[in-house]
């Protein structure tokens, strides 16, 4: 389960590397040098944590976020926290960019940048280069549903608008607690952009969240909804993938149904990103890059049932169907960075979630 790997994740943080070492190298010592990772929760398999620690003989931090703006707040309260790693979305790169809390990408330090699939940097307008990031992944919430509890659905948003799933004071589905997440599936919707900054568009959002979809929602939840659904507390989700295909048994599989509403909503591409002041410059290249081997890149994706569309290379050596693919991305839309105009979104979130 998602809990005991998030507890062997915290027991790599405190333990030293447990891989296979130079037998002719000196002994390990308080001296190892130390990577700190601050990543999404459910996004990095333990062992691809373990062969990076086993060949550079480093020990890892590596804490969770679930939101960008968890990230943004943490970083922004304490000065990182002498965190070398962050993996912010698009729109968040290009903030932390501007406010000057990213080191620039050394490149020569760099061998498998080759392997990112050009589309994909055309899409990351916020960074083409990547001066400042090195994309990690290409893809898009959706909607997860129990197909034994709901046998008929439309693929769509408007499934949260459905009483039905509400059995008296009993609700079944969840939406993310997650600002542009939330309210860009409204916008699409009602036929907007993810990244509209009209003011009448995004009160338009929030109303047809706070009227129509949150009084048949259980709570907004970015952490605890794969675990629910997996135990039947909740039958329909607004999820990434990952997150609940980690909870369910084998058997659930064959009753679960993921999918992107034919609407379309916010597709994201988070990267790896260096924060200014890290300790470890030199570690934390070693790793962006290891995350790039194509054997090492399709063992992630093969771990969490994605599409490869960030490295191509790994395309060939993925084993595993993934949950959805490069193409049901087509009709998605990349959440940008909205400068002062993201104060709109606060304040229709703000109204959204008060009282809770």
């Amino acid at each position: 389960s998602w809990a005991a790997l998030l507890a062997v994740l915290g027991f790599f943080s405190l333990a030293g590397c447990s891989g296979k070492q130079d037998p002719a190298a000196p002994p390990q010592s308080a001296g190892t040098q130390k990577l700190s990772i601050y990543q999404w929760s459910y996004y990095t398999p333990d062992s691809i944590l373990e062969k990076f620690k086993a060949e550079y003989g480093c020990t890892l931090d590596y804490d969770n976020y679930t939101s960008n703006e968890e990230l943004y707040a943490k970083l922004t309260a304490d000065g990182g926290s002498g965190y070398d790693i962050v993996f912010p979305s698009g729109d968040y790169v290009s903030i932390m960019k501007d406010e000057g809390m990213l080191e620039k990408i050394d490149k020569s330090k760099l061998s498998n940048l080759g392997n990112i699939d050009p589309l994909i940097l055309q899409r990351a307008s916020y960074d083409p280069a990547m001066e400042y990031s090195v994309p990690y992944y290409f893809g898009a919430a959706g909607i997860v549903v129990n197909t034994a509890r709901v046998p008929d659905f439309e693929q769509s948003w408007s499934i949260f608008a459905r009483q039905d799933l509400k059995d008296k004071n009993t609700m079944k589905m969840t939406m993310l607690d997650d600002m542009r997440e939330v309210l860009g599936v409204a916008l699409v919707y009602l036929g907007h952009s993810v990244n509209t900054k009209d003011p009448d568009a995004i009160a338009a959002a929030r109303d047809l969240v706070n009227n129509t979809w949150k009084p048949n929602l259980v709570k907004f939840d970015a952490d605890t909804m794969g675990r629910g659904f997996a135990q039947g507390d909740f039958w329909v989700v607004q999820s990434y993938v990952e997150a609940v295909y980690a909870e369910i048994t084998e058997e659930q599989k064959a009753y679960t149904a993921f999918f992107i509403p034919r609407e379309g909503g916010p597709s994201y591409i988070d990267s790896m990103c260096i924060l200014k002041g890290s300790k470890n410059l030199d570690l934390a290249h070693k790793f962006i890059d290891f995350i790039h081997r194509p054997e090492i890149y399709a063992e992630f994706i093969d771990y969490f049932g994605f599409p490869s569309a960030v490295n191509v290379p790994a395309r060939e050596l993925q084993t595993k169907t993934p949950h959805y693919t490069i193409e049901d991305l087509n009709n998605t839309e990349l959440k940008e960075d909205l400068d002062e105009d993201l104060a709109l979104y606060d304040q229709a979130w703000q109204a959204i979630r008060v009282g809770e």
